[in-house]
């Protein structure tokens, strides 16, 4: 696949993106149309929104930003996609006071659950503006890779906290207000009626690898990229994982 056609493949961003994308091809098929609607909430600037314009669906962005929705006009204005991209200021618990209920074949949940104060109900939402045979993308924080993180940097104290606070916080400083295990992910998906497709860890070993190793060794940013595809779908993994991707289906 062409750079042209997905995010810049990056550790943060690749497993996720090849996931989304075949899901996204099974919906073409699904709807038998060759552009969907799409509606990404949370999406910022335009990471997977604008790639997914590439791909020739029509793209629905919410935001509570207004920087990043202009960030994401202008993005999607270079890519030559902005008539394909549409933003919209609101945020997933008032979905519907922007965007109508039922009218999306994909819904992407990228970085939300975290933020929001009741992330069941969020789930609920993204689901309901989901057509039948509609497709879920739920990215969220990953408890057990926080706490391997902190453990590793030497923060042990802050690491148990993790592990035994109800949100998953390390502390007062924690700019992660929520952090989930994939059970959790999972059953919030669940519990509002889609079949769980898929699990997968992101950024497994991207965030413990120094930096400079990556960016000088030759290869090395190919062969981690590799590595985490391998690994991303290994129940073992999740675990530790900084990031759990989840997708659902709604059947008809």
């Amino acid at each position: 696949m062409s750079d042209q056609l997905r995010p810049r493949a990056s550790l943060r961003t690749a497993v996720v993106w090849e996931v989304l994308k075949d899901a996204l091809d099974r919906q073409v098929k699904a709807a038998g149309r060759d552009a969907l609607d799409v509606l990404d909430t949370g999406g910022g600037t335009g990471n997977f929104a604008v790639p997914a314009a590439r791909l020739g669906h029509h793209v629905t962005v919410v935001d509570p930003s207004p920087n990043a929705l202009f960030a994401l006009e202008r993005r999607a204005a270079e890519a030559g996609v902005a008539d394909r991209v549409r933003g919209v200021q609101g945020d997933i618990l008032g979905l519907f006071d922007v965007v109508e209920r039922g009218g999306f074949d994909a819904v992407l949940c990228h970085g939300v659950l975290e933020y929001v104060d009741d992330p069941a109900e969020g789930v609920r939402n993204a689901v309901a503006a989901l057509r039948p045979s509609g497709a879920l993308s739920l990215l969220a924080a990953g408890l057990g890779g926080a706490v391997l993180a902190r453990a590793l940097a030497g923060h042990f104290t802050e690491a148990r906290q993790a592990l035994a606070d109800p949100a998953g916080r390390w502390g007062e400083g924690d700019p992660v207000p929520r952090r989930f295990t994939a059970e959790q992910l999972a059953e919030l998906v669940s519990g509002a009626s889609l079949e769980v497709g898929a699990v997968h860890g992101v950024r497994v070993f991207a965030d413990l690898v120094p930096g400079v190793l990556v960016d000088t060794e030759p290869g090395a940013m190919d062969a981690l990229l590799k590595l985490e595809a391998a690994v991303a779908e290994l129940p073992a993994f999740h675990s530790v994982a900084t990031q759990l991707h989840v997708l659902g289906e709604k059947r008809p």
